[in-house]
């Protein structure tokens, strides 16, 4: 099984998600971070199962669906993952992945 690392930028994308949310409805705020947190925990097993980032195709990054975030991860030459970060659909993500 897979080793799931969430770097420090993804971390930061979390709480700011949280924070957003949490400005009307904390109570749904930590209902989606826990469900994006358990979202991702599915690639420990199923690293591939996320679409692959078509603008930096000689990487391995993957983008996982959830609701309305996405979930960019990079799977490692030793099989583990990092967690990149995780965006509303509506950004622009590829300025932050490129």
């Amino acid at each position: 099984m897979a080793e799931l690392n969430w770097t420090e930028e993804a971390e930061r994308w979390l709480r700011d998600i949280h924070e957003f949310i949490a400005r009307d409805n904390p109570s749904a705020a930590t209902r989606t971070i826990q469900a994006i947190y358990e979202t991702a925990q599915l690639l420990r097993q199923f690293p591939e199962s996320g679409y692959r980032y078509p603008l930096h195709p000689s990487r391995h990054i993957r983008i996982l669906l959830y609701g309305h975030y996405r979930i960019a991860y990079l799977i490692k030459s030793d099989g583990n993952l990092d967690i990149l970060g995780v965006f509303h659909g509506a950004l622009d993500m590829d300025r932050y992945l490129l």
